[in-house]
């Protein structure tokens, strides 16, 4: 099983990418566009922080990665684990352009993080800061994984992207402490964290509120008054419709921070990106995997290779009965009455949540895993799936095809299978599609992810 969807990280930690949309897109780093396409925006990662807050940082990485097969992993990495706990990476040092990681108000980003119980629906989100952002360790796996490779999973947040992505920047081997010397600018904005505070019960004007303090923020730089923020890039921990709210009632969902003019030329790194805005660009949702070295991914890939599979595919998820003719309720259906065949783990009995280890589970043991579209067209689960080893059916392209092509294998059918949803709607057996597929088949499409 080769190393690229392994942990959900950019390229710059697990390799390079074709690049089929963005044209001369490097191969390393998760928003490395071609200098020529957006005025200079470097060719691997991002980072900086300033030197009052954060001093100066070492240059010793957290694992033993090989760069020639793994890509450049920077100082701390993405997992940001302790030097002493496991070791340091020789710095190679950076051999492309410099990326300076602004230094905003607490405001912005870790007073957001911090007054954790403060988000929305109501719950207690404060251990998912646990970790640089990785959440607790997954204990709960004992048993079920191998002894030695449980400290690499933890119950990552799938919105907590943003926390992960800072942290990686911040120690970043290209990062520069001095702005006049870089090439990109990254803005360490947590939107998610203040729109999943402001999402239910709170007017239009609270939820832009933060956003427009960042935006009248940012255009008081001095860098950004140099290039009107086309230089600049942010990361968006959630899908990219929670920030375009179109309209100004308070029953909109929401907020208007894409649609603010400031944000018309930033580049911007999201879980889920408009397929009509070119300076989106879509990365994997976190998935609870970090592989601490090499050794790490090496006896994942093994584990997973070796798995006894008891079934053909798996469903995670719920039937919605408030949705007429629901998709999701016509694949659990057809689920449970192929029992033998399908395993089914119903997220509305809160299998699904963090500390429930019924998902991991339920992909081990099955060959192919089940993925509509959710609230959103992409989900996290699609990346679960493949770090399981198993193969994902989509039944819209707009859940991974023109998403994250960067981190992908160029033809769908290489890595998973499509059966149009109205396809099932009329009554095609999902068994029997799937029965198609020989093992050596299989065993190719679960290498080639």
């Amino acid at each position: 099983m080769p190393n690229k969807g392994v942990s959900n990280v950019s390229s710059a930690t697990h390799g390079s990418f074709p690049n089929k949309r963005y044209g001369n897109l490097p191969n390393k780093g998760v928003s490395n566009i071609s200098s020529k396409t957006h005025r200079g925006l470097p060719n691997k990662g991002v980072s900086n922080v300033s030197s009052k807050t954060h001093g100066s940082l070492p240059n010793k990485g957290k694992s033993n990665i090989s760069l020639e097969t793994y890509g450049s992993l920077p100082k701390k990495g993405v997992l940001n684990i302790s030097l002493e706990t496991y070791g340091s990476l020789p710095n190679k040092g950076c051999d492309s352009d410099r990326i300076y990681v602004y230094d905003l108000p607490p405001m912005f980003n870790y007073d957001l993080m911090n007054n954790c119980n403060q988000l929305e629906p109501p719950d207690n989100e404060c251990d998912r800061n646990l970790n640089d952002g990785l959440g607790p360790v997954a204990r709960e796996f004992a048993g079920m994984l191998p002894e030695s490779i449980i400290p690499a999973f933890y119950w990552t947040d799938m919105y907590w992207g943003e926390v992960v992505f800072h942290n990686r920047m911040l120690n970043h081997k290209c990062r520069t402490l001095e702005p006049e010397s870089a090439t990109a600018f990254y803005i360490p904005f947590y939107a998610a964290l203040d729109v999943r505070k402001h999402l239910f019960n709170h007017t239009v004007r609270e939820r832009d509120m933060l956003p427009e303090m960042l935006t009248d923020w940012v255009q008081e730089q001095k860098w950004w008054k140099r290039s009107i923020g086309s230089d600049h890039f942010i990361m968006l921990g959630r899908i990219t419709w929670d920030f375009r709210r179109e309209g100004d009632s308070d029953a909109d969902w929401g907020n208007r921070f894409l649609h603010m003019p400031a944000m018309r030329n930033v580049i911007r790194v999201s879980v889920e990106r408009s397929i009509w805005d070119d300076l989106e660009i879509a990365v994997p949702y976190p998935t609870i995997f970090h592989p601490r070295s090499e050794c790490d991914i090496i006896k994942w890939q093994e584990f997973v290779r070796s798995r006894r599979r008891n079934h053909l595919f798996a469903f995670v998820g719920g039937g919605r009965s408030s949705i007429k003719n629901d998709f999701r309720g016509i694949l659990q259906k057809q689920c449970l009455d192929e029992s033998m065949v399908c395993r089914h783990v119903n997220c509305g009995w809160k299998n699904c949540s963090d500390g429930k280890t019924a998902v991991m589970e339920a992909f081990l043991d099955s060959d192919f895993c089940l993925q509509p579209r959710g609230d959103a067209f992409t989900r996290r689960s699609v990346f679960d799936c493949m770090l399981a080893g198993s193969i994902p059916v989509f039944f819209w392209r707009r859940t991974a095809y023109v998403q994250y092509e960067l981190f992908m294998p160029i033809e769908p059918e290489d890595y998973s299978v499509f059966i149009h949803r109205d396809d099932v709607r009329n009554g095609t057996g999902i068994r029997g599609v799937l029965e198609r597929y020989g093992r050596k088949e299989v065993k190719k499409m679960r290498e080639r992810k």
